[in-house]
């Protein structure tokens, strides 16, 4: 183990139906500070519960245990599940690695391969695990921060996204350019943009990309409250 908080400590789980070899990979792994979770078959990886953090999974293709390489990793794609795979194999023919890279795999090693192949397939699959749940961890807090929008501050921020100029959207709205300008101010303090272009760009993250969804249709020269 290397020390770090449970949520930051990547986990590499594998699969694999072969305890002896199981045994192995798992040695392997925590001999490099990861933390690693054998399975004898896919079932067994998809009932269990997950540790929180980056992970990526190691799959044995062993075509004789049901649920397991490919079709875990079918199962995975079915489900929606975004953690990288990596596939070993003792000997794979071209199709079985094409539909496996296709289906997005990470990589996929046949059997011998040095240790330090291995390793690297792995820490390839982490990076990419500990990309995407950076990029889930801003998504979520901008959807925080919108939370702490008022409706018309909601209103604003759309069709600036849109591209509306300040005049537009004060006769859009029916309120004066003062107004406008007060409430994209709000906006910019409360979503904690650094830029005009920051908050466009949180607008798009949150789908903001049709004003008529926030301003609920209020039609133009219609005098609205502030």
């Amino acid at each position: 183990m290397n020390g770090l908080p449970d949520s930051d400590t990547a986990t590499v789980y594998i699969v694999e139906s072969d305890l002896a070899d199981r045994d192995a990979l798992c040695a392997q792994l925590s001999a490099a500070g990861l933390r690693a979770r054998g399975f004898a078959c896919g079932a067994s990886f998809l009932a269990r519960e997950r540790a929180a953090g980056p992970a990526c999974l190691v799959v044995d293709v062993d075509f004789e245990v049901a649920g397991s390489g490919l079709a875990l990793q079918d199962a995975l794609v079915a489900i929606q599940d975004p953690i990288p795979v990596v596939f070993i194999a003792d000997d794979a023919d071209v199709a079985t690695s094409v539909q496996g890279m296709k289906a997005g795999a990470v990589d996929f090693l046949t059997r011998p391969f040095p240790e330090g192949v291995l390793l690297n397939a792995v820490g390839v699959a982490l990076a990419q695990d500990r990309l995407r749940l950076a990029r889930e961890k801003v998504s979520t807090t901008v959807a925080d921060r919108a939370q702490r929008l008022s409706p018309r501050e909601r209103e604003v921020m759309a069709l600036v996204a849109a591209g509306r100029m300040n005049k537009h959207i004060a006769d859009e709205l029916g309120i004066s350019e003062v107004t406008v300008k007060i409430h994209r101010g709000n906006a910019m303090r409360k979503m904690e943009a650094r830029s005009f272009a920051d908050l466009v760009i949180m607008a798009h993250k949150l789908g903001m990309t049709s004003p008529a969804l926030y301003h609920g249709g209020i039609g133009r020269h219609r005098r609205e409250p502030a």
